[in-house]
């Protein structure tokens, strides 16, 4: 089969594209700078440069393919420029599936996310749960996924389109370069220690996450959705498992949604005044607290979706990053060579 797949740099991308050409298939690749996607062309992916914000620069590349899998997105919290968001999350997202449709593919894959549902306030929902917003959203990704989600998205799969959308939750692994990634690190470095006490995700392996977009393009019913998010933990419950593996103490510090919210708040305001680090600004605690949680239930039983325990995918990951930092496990005692 030939698919084709938009952000194939990106972590997620990036795995979808090797499990799709270990199983030999011809992956085609969008993007924007060639020269620094060389795994990708290593891997035996053949690159176009584009942009999906740029609907022309996908035509030849979308041309005869079997399958569209769209998961390019911006992904930022903290930033002061946002501009950006709506062109790509909503407007990007509208170009690949209208290209879909004009070219007549047979099947398209749209990466969504679970914080369309928002904080679905310590609930368990499925995929037919939807959320309406009052008032401001926590974050622009979480608004502008909202909206290519439910006023792009899904429209146009109820008008016809061959449409199938995943929605994941977190994600880690080795090789991930987001926030998650940096709270791991802050916590071996013993430099996390304060963390949100009510906040719960799903928790995924990025392995997995991919195999289950796979997943979809071949065993998922035209016209739904799947949650493909991995078990339910909460972020305090997430360190203490970290502690078991690695032997650095979990943060001792538990904060309350109210306190979060009265930080978050609070540093909007000095944010305005003084120049502050990413992760103390006000839309990056934010982002931090809720319950963003599903249930995969539907991707279970339809796609075959199978996440790992996240015990077992944290030892995997913590322990490469424990190497990558020079870190070695003596009678739990961590030690470091900074």
């Amino acid at each position: 089969m030939r698919y084709f797949l938009t952000g194939a740099t990106g972590f997620i991308g990036g795995h979808v594209a090797r499990q799709l050409v270990e199983a030999g298939h011809e992956v085609r690749a969008l993007v924007r700078n060639p020269v620094k996607a060389a795994d990708l062309r290593e891997l035996g992916v053949t690159l176009y440069q584009g942009d999906i914000t740029d609907k022309e620069t996908m035509r030849e590349p979308m041309e005869s393919v079997d399958g569209v899998f769209h998961l390019a997105a911006w992904y930022e919290v903290g930033v002061p420029d946002k501009s950006v968001a709506e062109r790509i999350n909503v407007q990007g997202t509208r170009n690949v599936l209208e290209l879909a449709k004009e070219l007549g593919v047979l099947k398209t894959v749209y990466t969504s996310s679970l914080v369309v549902f928002s904080d679905t306030g310590g609930n368990l929902v499925d995929e037919s749960y939807r959320f309406h917003p009052s008032g401001a959203w926590p974050t622009e990704y979480e608004r502008t996924k909202y909206v290519a989600h439910y006023d792009v998205a899904v429209p146009m799969m109820e008008a016809g389109l061959p449409l199938v959308i995943v929605q994941p939750g977190v994600n880690y692994g080795p090789g991930d370069t987001s926030t998650v990634r940096e709270s791991l690190i802050d916590y071996l470095r013993g430099r996390l220690p304060a963390v949100p006490r009510d906040t719960a995700y799903c928790w995924a392996h990025v392995e997995d996450t991919a195999r289950g977009h796979v997943q979809a393009m071949e065993r998922g019913r035209v016209g739904e959705s799947y949650i493909i998010a991995g078990p339910v933990h909460t972020v305090p419950e997430v360190y203490e498992m970290a502690a078991r593996i690695t032997g650095v103490p979990a943060p001792r510090i538990r904060l309350s949604n109210g306190v979060m919210r009265a930080m978050a708040s609070a540093m909007e305001v000095v944010g305005r005044a003084v120049p502050l680090p990413k992760a103390y600004r006000g839309e990056s605690l934010r982002s931090t607290i809720g319950t963003y949680i599903g249930d995969n239930s539907k991707a279970r039983h339809e796609l075959g979706f199978k996440p790992r325990p996240l015990e077992e995918g944290l030892r995997e990951t913590l322990l490469h990053e424990m190497r990558l930092l020079g870190m070695t496990n003596d009678d739990r005692r961590m030690t470091t060579d900074e």
